[in-house]
């Protein structure tokens, strides 16, 4: 099993200058093999890409050999990469970007690196790296660099990658390990609520709070930036505010990646099958009332969190079709009520009143454990465990799921 575990570096000015260096030379060598190959005439190939490098790219920027030459090797495959996927969105015929205007942009081809956006650099082979306890060697730097905290997982180590962010270095250290203990959910099943006044209710009545941590730092964001527009460009006054506010908008990443594993973290352990919604949130987005509300939610990374999680702990996520009537259906009869947003609580000529996003967790448990069938474009995309409400595979249906399963119903 391969795991990734990614920690922060604490290194020492020789050290920061060093990981800099090596993240600048392999943007750099990156640009300049994007630049031949795109020139009409010109085919890229892997092959054909590292004689360039070879004949013309390395001999022409010797300041490449101040860091490892895996940095810039590395970045032929890097590219080699960017070329392959842009190829199989053609050959598919699935645009990255519908609206966009140039075939190009379309379908996603190489684009040059941007100085200070996604710096990162790594090494693929473990004899150019080791790590012992919390201190990292790699290939040419000036002594170990420093980790916050040791890595997870013991095994062989295949890869490291090392990125900068807000100022900050990060490696994130691939491990093949089978010492893994996944935390084998006890319970049976949950349908979970996905929302903006509670980021997510579950079916048993459990509670998780908004997650809205761009609005708790919405006063002191919006004061660095003007800090930022006040200072000439160019200037150390400039760059000093753009780090700080840099820092900031990483520090609101890290809170909602935070509450986001928490939640992810307890459905995955606790529940064996986690039935959640295919929520549109393109569409939620354009509500210009709600935009960032959803936005700060991160409802797309908290299921792509969930399914991971749930592959690892052998467990199954189930995604009910988004047009089904969770919240305008009673969990108790089936009657059909219209429920504005407004509608706080369902209230059912049976008798029923609770609240409308219990009501609604209640009915996604209940149409997930009804009829599964495999989601067969995301199994063959992704190889997870998801399963989708709908349509038959090969007209057979899935086999109804035990009565262990159809006893976590609640009604």
């Amino acid at each position: 099993m391969l795991l990734a575990h990614k920690v922060e570096l604490r290194p020492t000015a020789a050290q920061a200058g060093y990981l800099a260096r090596a993240c600048g030379s392999r943007r750099h060598c990156y640009n300049q093999l994007l630049d031949h190959f795109q020139r009409p005439g010109v085919k890229w190939s892997k092959a054909a890409g590292y004689q360039h490098f070879i004949a013309v790219v390395r001999p022409a920027f010797p300041w490449y050999n101040e860091v490892s030459s895996r940095v810039t090797r590395n970045a032929i495959d890097d590219l080699d990469n960017a070329f392959k996927h842009f190829w199989l969105r053609v050959k598919a015929n699935k645009p990255a970007n519908p609206k966009a205007k140039t075939f190009r942009e379309r379908f996603g081809f190489p684009t040059f690196k941007k100085k200070g956006k996604g710096e990162s650099f790594a090494l693929r082979e473990s004899t150019k790296f080791d790590v012992d306890g919390r201190a990292l060697r790699l290939e040419r730097l000036p002594g170990r660099v420093d980790m916050r905290q040791p890595l997870r997982f013991t095994g062989k180590t295949r890869q490291v990658t090392i990125s900068q962010q807000a100022g900050k270095f990060y490696a994130s250290v691939l491990v093949e390990t089978d010492d893994y203990n996944p935390h084998a959910p006890a319970g049976e099943a949950v349908g979970v609520d996905f929302g903006v006044k509670s980021l997510a209710v579950l079916s048993d009545g459990r509670v998780f709070p908004a997650n809205q941590k761009l609005k708790a730092n919405l006063k002191r964001l919006k004061r660095r930036q003007r800090r930022l527009s006040r200072k000439r460009k160019g200037s150390n006054r400039s760059a000093k505010a753009r780090r700080s506010l840099a820092k900031l908008h990483r520090r609101i990443a890290d809170q909602r990646r935070a509450v986001l594993h928490e939640v992810s973290d307890h459905l995955t352990r606790h529940y064996r099958v986690v039935c959640i919604e295919d929520l549109n949130v393109k569409g939620m987005a354009k509500n210009h009332r709600l935009a960032r509300a959803v936005n700060d939610a991160g409802f797309g990374t908290l299921r792509q969190f969930i399914e991971y999680k749930a592959e690892l702990r052998g467990g199954t996520v189930v995604v009910i079709d988004r047009f089904a009537p969770s919240s305008k259906m009673c969990c108790r009869c089936g009657q059909i009520h219209d429920m504005p947003l407004s509608a706080r609580t369902m209230a059912c000529d049976c008798g029923n009143a609770m609240d409308r996003d219990h009501n609604a967790a209640v009915n996604i448990l209940n149409f997930g454990l009804d009829t599964l069938t495999p989601d067969l474009k995301r199994a063959q995309e992704s190889g997870k465990t998801t399963v989708r409400r709908g349509a038959d595979v090969d007209g057979a249906k899935m086999p109804a799921l035990p009565d262990s399963h159809r006893s976590a119903r609640l009604a």
